[in-house]
């Protein structure tokens, strides 16, 4: 059976797929026969991650969950399908080309979609200048911190890969320096969290404006999930090199 093993950073970014089996290891079996693994925040961990649903026997990976705007047109809720994404090292990675065409040409028109590249940085870009600079360097339209490494295993085990990323923070946004201080570790910490709000109470306007377009943001990946549309198309399940020249 072809299956995709779909990598999400956070467990609520899992939990908009819908109901899921726990299957051992850290992963579970969605509905569709799809695998998820919750990895973390990071490359590393992400990594792991995908190696462990290509142990599975996940036919097709895919990144999922949210990301950051750098595309100033792109809104929070706006849906990111590249069609390659860029390595923190500069590299490029394409997705499979007739997967990702389906699932955009899918998505409703509601949803705005951008199919440029797809950034992945090794630490958030927390202010608009940050994100500015990344967008002018590479044209990317959005960025995470886990998409490229599993594009780099889907590479190395020859199966396709793409990604689906939600806008959370706009281009426009900065990150409130108390959520970025908690998830620099790789993980959320609500403790962190809440003594950086302590000690600065003004970000508290930021971060409830940044939690209105969290809603949005997961609102739209429910949307998407429901398509049904995160296995490979049949035509193309194990050939990674269905994908689109960079």
């Amino acid at each position: 059976m072809n299956a995709a093993g779909v990598v999400a950073a956070l467990a609520a970014e899992a939990r908009a797929l819908g109901p899921a089996e726990p299957q051992g290891g850290g992963l579970a079996m969605l509905a569709d026969g799809n695998l998820v693994a919750v990895s973390g925040m990071g490359p590393q961990a992400a990594r792991s991650a995908a190696e462990r649903l290509i142990d599975a026997g996940a036919t097709a990976l895919v990144s999922w969950g949210l990301a950051g705007g750098l595309d100033p047109d792109l809104e929070a809720g706006a849906v990111c399908v590249p069609r390659e994404v860029i390595a923190p090292d500069g590299s490029r990675l394409c997705t499979a080309r007739s997967w990702r065409e389906s699932l955009s040409s899918s998505i409703p028109s509601g949803h705005r979609v951008g199919n440029d590249a797809l950034l992945t940085a090794e630490r958030p870009l927390e202010s608009p200048a940050d994100k500015s600079a990344a967008r002018r360097a590479t044209g990317a339209c959005a960025v995470d911190m886990e998409s490229s490494a599993v594009a780099q295993v889907a590479k190395a085990h020859g199966v396709p890969f793409i990604a689906v990323r939600v806008i959370v923070d706009t281009a426009s946004d900065g990150i409130p320096q108390a959520v970025a201080g908690a998830s620099r570790a790789g993980k959320l910490r609500t403790g962190r969290l809440i003594l950086g709000l302590m000690g600065s109470p003004l970000q508290i306007a930021s971060l409830v404006r940044l939690a209105r377009r969290y809603r949005v943001a997961l609102r739209s990946l429910q949307a998407v999930a429901a398509l049904g549309k995160l296995g490979p198309p049949a035509s193309i399940a194990g050939v990674a090199s269905e994908a689109s020249p960079a």
